[in-house]
């Protein structure tokens, strides 16, 4: 399950995505728009940083930018980084196999169904890019939503 850290690092994202090139903005103004708290997005724009996502300058001029162009960022990256394996459960995970210690891996019908789960997440999230969810205009945010209904 995503939590309220990758959607709120991915809301921001976005929202760096949709400046000209090079602009920065201010993490207010981030927090603001996007309704997320700004001593929490302060933290998240750090780890993002840290991964490489964005850029930052300090100062009355300073702020926040992507580090590089919105459509080379994919979505699983982003979410691996503030929110761990796609996998439902250790045992379905490619990046942090843990064993399970109550089942036989080989006959487990909830790891088998639960590696699926991870595939088609990973499918979607790794397929999309910043500059995707950036453009995508209402009607296909509507039937993105009625697919998940």
């Amino acid at each position: 399950m995503l939590t309220k850290k990758g959607k709120y690092g991915l809301k921001a994202l976005v929202h760096l995505a949709q400046l000209p090139a090079g602009q920065l903005a201010f993490v207010g103004d981030i927090a603001t728009g996007n309704n997320i708290p700004k001593k929490f997005l302060d933290a998240i724009l750090g780890e993002l940083r840290n991964a490489g996502f964005v850029q930052s300058r300090k100062g009355k001029d300073g702020g926040y930018r992507l580090a590089r162009p919105a459509d080379e960022i994919k979505v699983g990256h982003v979410v691996r980084v503030l929110d761990g394996p796609l996998a439902p459960i250790p045992c379905a995970s490619r990046t942090q196999y843990q064993r399970c210690e109550d089942c036989n891996e080989a006959t487990c019908q909830v790891r088998h169904l639960m590696l699926e789960v991870r595939q088609a997440i990973a499918e979607v999230l790794d397929q999309r890019s910043l500059a995707e969810m950036r453009d995508m205009a209402g009607d296909e945010l509507s039937t993105a939503l009625k697919i998940q209904a």
